[in-house]
């Protein structure tokens, strides 16, 4: 093989960023894959797999532990006559080696190749994911006529009983990518050079997460002060301009360097060492009426939809909290959590109509609530009317507390997670266990729904549910109290 060994994903990052390619290959060990690269990588299995079943006639080339072995198949295969297909059919050519979704070859011997995302359209880097895959395929003697990518449709509704026809839209990029392959080998000569040599010295910036987020990005960030430029909220231009400029900390920007009113609110208020509080927020609290609710919900979002009804990553809703307060400050909890093994979005619907009642301020935190009531009352015209009037209801406290706080320990981020510890002290999500965002209590469910889960983990897992919604809610009770200068 001349010169390094080369696949379609190091070229690709080597397009994104040289220094990451370098480290893959000379020093992967520095890598630090988050949780959100994880769940990518499991829906991009669950898709492929779909999409492997739209092709009945398939074959898999495994052998995910030996190369040679998926190499020596894949020859075998492609030289038995007639039409076939094979999924991850493995190809070398100039020491580069591809892995494809879909191989078709037909009863003309044309070849089709088909990239599979997860992704709901074509990115500009499928196109060279493409044509990396096709150079290969023609340098191997199998010359595509058609390269197609795959991508998820997500108009597509799920009629249920495994039927997936419809849930992959195929875009033919042939004509997009063929400008591109006589680049393809300058790719590979430009890689293995950097690669022969020492770590290239490339300062992070934008690249650090366009296409993909890498994950060297903690290796290559310089050790940051305590309130980080790169805080600053709003557009990231002007963080790589401050950075560029040796200015790293928020304290040493000079007062006529940001021209955004936010940005400099926050600069302002961080040199300053105190929290700023506009009396404004109370004064918009005053008068709403009690009772008062607090309300939250948790979603799950399934790139390919197991109910029948729903669309691929729409988010449907599997729990609830809400804290009810009254005028003399009592404080009452309720909340609901799906544990049947269907669809549970009727029964939430249901529940929490019961729970809101009909009169009082609903407090949440960004539209979200109010995207998924307006979804589900579209899934059941019946209670339709109920939901509208609770949609109706919410005071949404996020706009409200980015017009008028800031705190320096919320390093430029108005969420939920960020504003808490400043004003509750000692409450925040850091003791709450496993489930600490949304995106893991999203997991958590996968997992409670699963029938394999033993049940003593089930057990835990509802335990760890319910305490994380009801912080959420327990967050807005305290939070609104903060804002209108009153106890919690």
């Amino acid at each position: 093989m001349p010169g390094h060994y080369l696949s379609k994903s190091k070229i690709l990052s080597g397009w994104q960023c040289q220094k990451r390619l370098w480290l893959e290959i000379h020093d992967p060990d520095k890598a630090e894959v988050s949780a959100a690269t994880e769940r990518a990588f499991q829906v991009g299995h669950r898709v492929g797999d779909v999409a492997r079943h739209l092709f009945p006639d398939g074959h898999l080339i495994g052998h995910d532990d030996s190369l040679d072995d998926a190499l020596e198949e894949t020859r075998t295969r492609l030289a038995e006559p007639g039409p076939l297909t094979l999924f991850e059919a493995t190809l070398r050519h100039e020491g580069v080696l591809v892995r494809t979704d879909v191989l078709i070859r037909d009863e003309l011997d044309r070849i089709r190749l088909v990239e599979v995302k997860a992704s709901t359209s074509v990115k500009p880097v499928n196109y060279i994911d493409c044509a990396v895959q096709a150079w290969v395929l023609a340098g191997a003697g199998l010359h595509p006529t058609t390269v197609e990518l795959a991508h998820v449709n997500n108009q597509f509704v799920y009629p249920g009983d495994d039927d997936y026809l419809g849930l992959l839209t195929f875009v033919d990029i042939t004509d997009r990518i063929a400008p591109m392959l006589e680049h393809v080998p300058a790719w590979v000569t430009t890689n293995r050079e950097m690669l022969a040599g020492p770590m290239p010295a490339i300062d992070i910036g934008p690249h650090c997460r366009d296409p993909y987020e890498c994950a060297f990005l903690p290796f290559c960030t310089p050790p940051q002060p305590d309130y980080p430029v790169s805080a600053l909220p709003g557009g990231k231009k002007v963080v790589w301009d401050l950075l560029a400029a040796g200015i790293h900390d928020i304290r040493d920007i000079p007062a006529d360097r940001l021209t955004s009113e936010v940005q400099q609110w926050v600069r302002r208020v961080t040199i300053d060492g105190r929290p700023d509080l506009n009396a404004s927020a109370a004064a918009a609290l005053a008068d709403l009426p009690w009772p008062r609710y607090y309300f939250d919900f948790e979603t799950v979002a399934f790139p390919v939809p197991v109910w029948a009804g729903t669309r691929p990553y729409q988010a449907l809703p599997f729990q609830w909290s809400c804290h009810v307060q009254t005028r003399d400050g009592t404080l009452v909890h309720r909340e609901w959590l799906g544990t049947s093994d269907g669809p549970p979005m009727r029964e939430c619907g249901e529940t929490l109509i019961e729970a809101l009642g009909d009169t009082g301020p609903i407090f949440v935190y960004t539209g979200y609530e109010a995207g998924r009531l307006k979804d589900l009352a579209a899934m059941f015209p019946d209670l339709a009317p109920a939901l509208e009037g609770i949609r109706g209801r919410l005071f949404d406290l996020h706009p409200l507390t980015k017009a008028s706080y800031y705190h320096p320990d919320m390093l430029g981020s108005w969420s939920i997670k960020a504003v808490l510890p400043t004003v509750a002290a000692g409450m925040d999500y850091g003791g709450l266990g496993t489930i600490q965002e949304g995106a893991a209590a999203s997991d958590a469910f996968v997992e409670l729904m699963d029938r394999d889960t033993d049940p003593g983990r089930r057990d835990e897992i509802r335990a760890d549910l319910l305490r994380y919604c009801a912080c959420d809610t327990l967050a807005l009770v305290r939070l609104a109290a903060f804002l209108a200068g009153r106890p919690g």
